[in-house]
């Protein structure tokens, strides 16, 4: 599966604490055990709607992991550590 992220998000990814990785995100995809859940906010509304999950990589690092599906591979948003409320949302919805 092809990614697509941009230079602006690969910047923020790299600055979180710790940094984020493209091969992270890979492990995540790989590890999603639940569904694909969509972000519905108005302020968020994509065409086609951005999903996200929660997935660990390899190490046992959780990442909320947020894309759009495009023709051209996935569109990666954003990932990052995800916080409660977010976990509690994916572990009773996805």
């Amino acid at each position: 599966m092809k990614f697509i992220i941009s230079p602006g998000v690969r910047a923020k990814l790299s600055a979180k604490t710790p940094p984020v990785t493209e091969d992270e995100i890979r492990q995540c995809f790989a590890n999603r055990s639940g569904g694909y859940l969509i972000d519905t906010r108005a302020d968020n509304l994509t065409n086609p709607y951005t999903r996200w999950f929660i997935a660990e990589t390899d190490f046992g690092r959780n990442l909320k992991i947020a894309f759009v599906p495009l023709k051209e591979g996935l569109h990666i948003k954003t990932a990052y550590d995800p916080n409660p409320v977010e976990l509690r949302i994916y572990k009773d919805k996805g």
